[in-house]
């Protein structure tokens, strides 16, 4: 971890569960403030605006932050069509943080001949689904803020996410979605520009295979999976791709960067794998921590 000079950092199942903070996630991003480690919040979440985001982390206890240290997966959408087809319009469907990043990027509503449907976080009406499936008909193209299939709402609710809405898209109308949000690396690329590293010197800390770990992976930086979330150290054994490091929680990924800690080299991380998965199934590793209910697998993305 020497050479980190920059963190990415997911927030459900790193930094907070079920509106919870996990063990030391104040006192950890205190401590990246305090020393002046440049830092930003990714999040595949496309409904907040960053100023929700300040607020709810203000609410939990954490102090110090503002809107330039997060972005969303709405803000990357916005900017990657921005880029890529400046006179473009719009169809959109999804809450008030994907319409104000894509107004204030120059894209406007449009819902007579759109350049392109574009998907979010929210529920949608079968009304509007049907109006979508009528302008992907008539040529508009379909763009998705990122690949979730479901999303938590609260303790034990979920709700359908993104992903599952262009699949329902997809299906009706036979046309492909393009996915922006983790794990596309222009996410993981222009997040790097806001932290104004190298990409070998940010470090993507995250509790997701699918998303934090194979993006961060695929673009060449370091990758630290977190076990407060939604993988648990026996599923690493599935993976092709395997993280960095494998920390119990930001608790230790604190004392990692205080000096305090003991190093999770890839070598010892994949002896504890290679012990965990020899043992009898649905055995949990000693060390795990099981007063935090893990959620169901997310199977929007490919391993």
């Amino acid at each position: 971890m020497h050479q980190t000079k920059g963190l990415l950092i997911d927030m459900d199942g790193v930094i907070y569960r079920e509106n919870q903070l996990l063990p030391k996630a104040a006192e950890f991003i205190h401590h990246l403030i305090e020393t002046s480690t440049p830092f930003v919040f990714v999040t595949n979440n496309s409904a907040p605006t960053p100023e929700d985001l300040v607020v709810k982390l203000n609410h939990l206890g954490i102090q110090g932050i503002s809107a330039r240290h997060f972005y969303t997966a709405a803000m990357n959408t916005a900017e990657f069509l921005a880029e890529n087809h400046p006179c473009c319009t719009a169809f959109v469907m999804g809450d008030a943080g994907l319409n104000l990043a894509l107004q204030k990027a120059g894209i406007p509503n449009d819902s007579i001949r759109p350049t392109y449907v574009v998907v979010g976080e929210g529920m949608q009406s079968t009304e509007k689904l049907s109006k979508a499936h009528e302008l992907i008909e008539k040529g508009a193209r379909l763009v998705a803020t990122n690949p979730d299939n479901w999303c938590p709402v609260k303790k034990d609710v979920t709700r359908p996410g993104a992903g599952a809405l262009a699949a329902y898209l997809e299906a009706s109308t036979g046309q492909r979605a393009y996915f922006l949000g983790k794990p596309n690396p222009y996410m993981f690329q222009r997040a790097r520009r806001l932290l104004q590293r190298h990409t070998e010197e940010v470090m993507m800390v995250g509790d997701t295979m699918e998303t934090d770990i194979r993006g961060a992976i695929e673009v060449g930086m370091q990758a630290c999976l977190v076990l407060t979330g939604s993988t648990r150290l026996e599923d690493l054994s599935s993976y092709v791709y395997q993280p960095t490091c494998v920390l119990e929680g930001v608790d230790e990924l604190l004392e990692e960067l205080r000096g305090t800690g003991t190093s999770s080299s890839r070598l010892q991380f994949l002896s504890r794998v290679t012990a965990t998965a020899q043992k009898k199934p649905g055995a949990k590793h000693p060390d795990q921590r099981t007063e935090i209910p893990y959620p169901r697998p997310r199977p929007a993305m490919t391993k």
